[in-house]
């Protein structure tokens, strides 16, 4: 059974999370990132995006715009160190200041054991997954700090890193390896206001996923069956609990891993 979630995700907000704040949110171009940039938008944020691919920031900018919301963006490659700091400084530059971040960009490795990942692929995800969210929230740390004082980080990372992974070993490694940076960085800048959690995804209707499932035909309703809630995730359900998370009514919430899964993991 697949039951539809009823997220509407046209109504305006009802309740502004997030009125007032500048928002960077990597990864942005489609799938959860893109669904952020909408929602964030509806719930009285400023946002900009980031992302590789011009065409799709492009789209997703004039959808927000067309909705009544505030939106920019720019280029960005996450394993680029000066893609990213640039990518903060427009924050700042185009809002005056930085609130808060979703760093949600990833890549995704051909799913298999161990033994047979590709070191270019290693590579790849530890660069842009793992060293790509460390650069930006060191670069996000330092803008928050010194425009908006104190704010909010979310990074995205997965139910995958929660447990062992055989299928995406490199993805969970990298995507463990963000929760331990996630936790450290709450105990650092928390004496200073700065809140920096994760969310942990379980299965999500993406590219990402459908890609997987082009791989490993039944993926899908494998992870449905895993699932207590019997289906996949709407990216913008997965977008709530970051805003959340960034939002002011989380005030009391750092260093957590939250799974955002269906009950896959109770």
């Amino acid at each position: 059974m697949d039951i539809t979630p009823t997220t509407d995700t046209s109504a305006p907000a009802a309740s502004a999370l997030l009125a007032g704040k500048a928002v960077l949110i990597t990864g942005a171009g489609r799938g959860i990132g893109a669904a952020a940039a909408r929602l964030f938008a509806r719930e009285g944020a400023r946002v900009l995006l980031a992302a590789r691919t011009r065409a799709q920031l492009e789209a997703v900018t004039e959808e927000v715009r067309a909705a009544g919301g505030t939106a920019d963006h720019v280029v960005c490659d996450l394993a680029d160190r000066a893609a990213v700091r640039a990518a903060v400084d427009r924050a700042v530059e185009l809002y005056g200041r930085l609130d808060a971040a979703f760093n949600n960009g990833a890549a995704f490795v051909p799913p298999g054991p161990l033994d047979q990942v590709r070191e270019e692929d290693f590579d790849r995800v530890y660069a842009v997954n793992l060293k790509g969210t460390w650069l930006a929230m060191a670069a996000e740390v330092a803008a928050i700090r010194a425009t908006a004082g104190t704010g909010a980080i979310v990074n995205n990372s997965s139910v995958g890193s929660l447990r062992g992974n055989p299928e995406l070993p490199a993805y969970g490694a990298m995507k463990r390896a963000v929760n331990s940076l996630t936790e450290s960085a709450a105990v650092t800048y928390g004496p200073e206001g700065i809140r920096v959690n994760a969310i942990a995804p379980g299965g999500t209707l993406t590219e990402m996923i459908r890609t997987w499932e082009a791989r490993s035909p039944g993926l899908l309703q494998r992870l449905r069956e895993r699932t207590p809630l019997r289906r996949a995730a709407d990216p913008e359900e997965i977008a709530q609990a970051a805003a959340w998370l960034l939002s002011d009514r989380a005030s009391f919430v750092t260093g957590a891993v939250l799974p955002v899964d269906g009950g896959a993991r109770a």
